[in-house]
C-alpha cells in the first residue's frame, strides 16, 4: 500500500510594517509623537513667515513715511507695496534652489536653513536707518532685506507642507496639514495684533521714530526657537525610503526634466495656488490698507475687524481640515471657488457700507470662504507630485504662482483702483481668481485617504494622537 503524500502548509509571509517607513515597506506606521513634533516645527516656521507679512502689511502706511517720503499718500503706499512685491519676484529663484536641494539632501536640513535666512532678513529690517538719516540708502537696504526674505521663503511653504504630508497618516493628512495654515494665521495675528497694540498705545511720532522697529526685531528670538525645533526632527519616512535606494536608482533629476516631466501637475499647482493666494493676500495683506487708505476707515477699528476675522478662521481651521479627510479635498476647494465667485461683490458692498457690523459681516464671510483653501491646500498640493521630486516641483509651481499672482495682489489692486477709480476692483480680482481655481479643481484628482504618489500607504501607530 502506497504511503500518502503529506503536503506541507504554505508559508505565510507577514506584511512588513515599519515605524519609519524604509524603502521596501508595504505599510508605513507613523509615530504620533513624532508627527506632532513635525507639525509644530513646520507650523512655527510658517507662523514666523506670516508674522513678518502681518507686520509689514499692517504697518505699511508708517513704513511708507519712514522709507519713501512723499507728499502723496497713495505713492507712498504703492512704493511700500512695491518693496513687498519685490520679495515675491525672487521666490521662484529660491524655490529652484531650495526645492531640488530638499529632494537631494533632505527636507529637514533645508527647512532649518530657510528658517535662519527668514529670521535674519526680518531682523535686519528692524535695524535699517530711516530715509531721513541716510537718504536713498534706506529704501535700498529695505529692498535687500526683503529679497533675502523672499529667497528663503521660496523653500519654506513647499518644504513645510511636504514635511507634514510625508509624516501624516493617509486618513488624517488633511487635519494635520491644516495646522500649517493655523500657524500662518497665528503668526499673522501675532504680527497684526502687535501693530494694532502699538498703534493704540504709541503716538504717531513715536511710531515713526522707533516704534515700527519692535515687531521686526522680535524675529530674532522667534527664529532661534524655530531653528531649535527643526534641528531636533528626523527626516520624513518617505524621504528616508528614497535614501535607502541605491544612488544608481535615484539619480539627480535635472531642473528642466523636473518641469517637463511634471508639466500637468505643475499647471494644476499654479491654478490652485493662484486662487489660494490671491484671496489670501487680498484679505490678510491688502484689506487693512484698503479699509484705511481707500475707505477712510478708522485705522484701529479696521485692524481689529481683520484680526477678528482671522481668529474666526483659526477656530474653524482644524475642523475644516478634518472635513477634507472625510469628504475629500476637491469638494471643499470647489466650494471655496464657488463662494468667492458668487459672494465677493455682495461681501465687498457690505464692507463699503462702512458700519462696524457690515464690515465685520462682509470680512467674516470672505474669511470663512478662504478657510476652504487654507484647510485643504497643505494636503492637496504635495499629493500632486511623486516623492523623488515633490519638494522641488512643488516649490517651483507654488512660488511661480505666488510671485506672479499672489504677492503682487496688493500692488495690482491698488494700481487698478488708482487707474479706474473703481472701488470694487478687489471683488472682481477675487472672482477672476475663483474661475481659474475652479478649472484647476475640475482637472485635479482626489487625494484624500490615499497614499502620496511614490510612497507606501501610511497608517497611524499607537500612542497619543495629535490634537
Amino acid at each position: 500500500m502506497a504511503s500518502a503524500t503529506v503536503t506541507p502548509p504554505p508559508t505565510i509571509h507577514p506584511v512588513p510594517v515599519h515605524p519609519t517607513g524604509p524603502a521596501n515597506a508595504d505599510v508605513t506606521v507613523t509615530d504620533p509623537a513624532l508627527v506632532k513634533r513635525a507639525v509644530k516645527a513646520a507650523a512655527l516656521g510658517n507662523a514666523m513667515e506670516w508674522f513678518d507679512f502681518g507686520v509689514y502689511s499692517y504697518i505699511a502706511v508708517t513704513l511708507g513715511k519712514v522709507f519713501f517720503p512723499s507728499g502723496n499718500p497713495t505713492a507712498q503706499l504703492l512704493s511700500t507695496f512695491g518693496a513687498f512685491a519685490a520679495a515675491f519676484l525672487v521666490r521662484p529663484l529660491g524655490g529652484m534652489v531650495f526645492g531640488p536641494l530638499g529632494d537631494r539632501v533632505g527636507r529637514q536640513k533645508v527647512l532649518a536653513l530657510t528658517m535662519i535666512m527668514m529670521a535674519a532678513g526680518t531682523f535686519a529690517i528692524g535695524l535699517i536707518p530711516s530715509y531721513a538719516s541716510i537718504g536713498v540708502g534706506a529704501p535700498l537696504l529695505l529692498l535687500a532685506a526683503r529679497l533675502v526674505q523672499g529667497f528663503s521663503t521660496g523653500g519654506e511653504y513647499a518644504g513645510a507642507s511636504t514635511f507634514i504630508a510625508e509624516y501624516a497618516p493617509d486618513k488624517r493628512r488633511g487635519f494635520l496639514g491644516s495646522w500649517l495654515e493655523f500657524g500662518t494665521l497665528a503668526g499673522y495675528i501675532g504680527g497684526a495684533g502687535l501693530v494694532t497694540l502699538m498703534t493704540a498705545l504709541l503716538s504717531t511720532e513715536d511710531l515713526l521714530s522707533w516704534g515700527w522697529r519692535i515687531p521686526f526685531l522680535i524675529a530674532g528670538p522667534m527664529g532661534l526657537i524655530g531653528l531649535y525645533l527643526r534641528m531636533r526632527l528626523e527626516e520624513t519616512p518617505a524621504f528616508a525610503a528614497e535614501l535607502e535606494k541605491a544612488e544608481a536608482d535615484r539619480p539627480k533629476v535635472p531642473l528642466r526634466e523636473m518641469i517637463t516631466g511634471q508639466w500637468r501637475a505643475l499647471l494644476l499647482c499654479v491654478g490652485l495656488v493662484l486662487v489660494f493666494n490671491v484671496t489670501d493676500y487680498m484679505l490678510l495683506s491688502y484689506m487693512p490698507s484698503y479699509l484705511t487708505s481707500e475707505l477712510k476707515y478708522d485705522a484701529t477699528h479696521g485692524l481689529l475687524v481683520v484680526l477678528g476675522m482671522m481668529v474666526l478662521m483659526m477656530a474653524v481651521q482644524p475642523f475644516a481640515g478634518a472635513l477634507t479627510d472625510r469628504v475629500g479635498r476637491r469638494p471643499v476647494i470647489a466650494a471655496g471657488c464657488a463662494g468667492f465667485l458668487v459672494l465677493s461683490v455682495p461681501a465687498l458692498l457690505l464692507i463699503r457700507q462702512g458700519s462696524l457690523f457690515a464690515v465685520a459681516l462682509g470680512m467674516g464671510a470672505l474669511g470663512l470662504l478662504l478657510v476652504c483653501f487654507t484647510a485643504a491646500m497643505p494636503a492637496a498640493l504635495p499629493a500632486l507630485f511623486p516623492t523623488k521630486v515633490r519638494y522641488g516641483a512643488l516649490s517651483i509651481g507654488f512660488n511661480v504662482s505666488v510671485s506672479v499672482f499672489g504677492g503682487t495682489t496688493p500692488l495690482v489692486v491698488t494700481a487698478l483702483i488708482g487707474a479706474t477709480g473703481n472701488m470694487m476692483m478687489p471683488a472682481y480680482y477675487m472672482m477672476a481668481a475663483a474661475v481659474v481655481g475652479g478649472v484647476a479643481v475640475w482637472f485635479m484628482a482626489e487625494s484624500a485617504g490615499r497614499p502620496l504618489p511614490g510612497s507606501a500607504p501610511a497608517v497611524e501607530g499607537s500612542g497619543p494622537r495629535t490634537s
